[in-house]
């Protein structure tokens, strides 16, 4: 049974999503504002978290920021009020695997929570990938550059480890988004956008200055050799 951290100051709502998701086979563990969900997460990581933007005592993306430096793999969706583009992009900037708007179809919650789950838990498949001076260890998340360690997200984990293991051929968003994300993208979503932007950021690019992760218009993304 997986266990999750949900984090909202909205008492009603989270006794709904607890039993919604307890019925389908969660074991979940509600917080209400950074204090107690900061003391949840000292004594036990979940394995993966549901944040809300707004909190009573600061900002859920302040949290994320923490969540991400202590826990760079831990799987986070947000889940929030604020369903602007600007929060949209702001919380995936800073690191959330996935986002989502209030009010939202629990089934949906749901599924997306089982693809991050998913792409949680590395297959036998998964090993070091080396090209040129990358090293990347997907079953750690961890990019090694000129002897650098660069811990990765889960979804940035992803997101490369599908283009290592096809340099130099163009991927397309929708595969990427499957892989990375777990689904599809829908019109206006720049969710695998977001990711490869951060990811970029991230690694840099090549010794002689060329991009690593190469964008082609309408496309899709390609790691150049």
């Amino acid at each position: 049974m997986s266990e999750l951290l949900l984090i909202d100051d909205d008492q009603e709502l989270c006794e709904l999503l607890t039993s919604w998701l307890s019925q389908e086979g969660f074991q979940v563990r509600a917080c209400h504002d950074g204090v107690s969900a900061r003391q949840a997460l000292a004594e036990a990581a979940p394995a993966a978290v549901v944040l809300d933007v707004m909190l009573p005592d600061g900002s859920g993306l302040e949290l994320l920021k923490q969540l991400r430096a202590d826990h760079p793999e831990l799987p986070v969706l947000m889940l929030s009020a604020r369903g602007e583009p600007l929060d949209r992009i702001l919380g995936l900037e800073l690191g959330a695997d996935d986002y989502l708007a209030k009010p939202c179809d629990p089934r949906e919650l749901t599924a997306r929570l089982r693809a991050v789950l998913r792409r949680s838990h590395p297959t036998a498949v998964s090993s070091q990938l080396e090209l040129g001076d990358l090293c990347f260890s997907p079953v750690r998340g961890v990019v090694t550059i000129d002897h650098q360690e660069l811990t990765l997200t889960l979804s940035e984990s992803r997101l490369l480890e599908a283009l290592l293991r096809q340099p130099g051929e163009p991927l397309d968003k929708q595969e990427l988004a499957q892989i990375a994300l777990g689904r599809k993208l829908t019109l206006y979503d720049r969710s695998l956008d977001m990711h490869v932007s951060n990811l970029r950021k991230k690694i840099g690019p090549h010794a002689d200055g060329r991009p690593r992760i190469v964008a082609l218009r309408s496309r899709g993304y390609y790691y150049s050799l």
